[in-house]
């Protein structure tokens, strides 16, 4: 695992599939604001309450100038599956080998019911108009945690 994202750095690039199978590139938002969070698996139930919490904010956050891009180890497939399901209106992304995750710092070790186990870690960045983080959130709770960004980023 690399060094964890802080503020001011360039995000890695990356270019996925998406739920529908087209392919999403960072760089298509350049120029706007990008919510990009990383989860572990559709259809979980705190994976489920993420996606349900953004989707139900995305109108308003869209307001206020954010995307916003969910990433995940799934396939396409289970994707588009997990959207239809809880209708969700979020961007869902594939990076089943993880190697954007593992740009991201977003896999690797983490704590789960008192193991050290390796897998996917909860994040989320914000990335601004010139493609930097302008926030770097890991270890996140599902429940409330787009409550708390948006607390974060004043939108509340």
């Amino acid at each position: 695992m690399t060094n964890r994202l802080v503020p001011g750095d360039t995000a890695p690039a990356f270019s996925l599939p998406d739920d529908t199978g087209a392919t999403v590139a960072l760089k298509d938002f350049k120029g706007q604001k990008v919510i990009v969070y990383f989860y572990s698996a559709a259809m979980t139930p705190g994976c489920t309450k993420q996606a349900c919490d953004f989707t139900e904010n995305l109108e308003s956050l869209r307001a206020h100038g954010y995307e916003v891009l969910g990433i995940s180890p799934d396939k396409p497939e289970k994707l588009a599956k997990f959207r239809d399901k809880e209708s969700l209106g979020i961007r869902l992304l594939s990076d089943p080998d993880k190697a954007v995750m593992d740009k991201w710092s977003t896999f690797g070790e983490k704590q789960m019911y008192g193991k050290t186990v390796r897998g996917v870690i909860r994040s989320t960045f914000v990335v601004d108009e010139k493609g930097k983080i302008e926030v770097a959130q890991y270890n996140v709770k599902a429940t409330g945690h787009v409550a708390k960004l948006r607390r974060d980023l004043g939108l509340d």
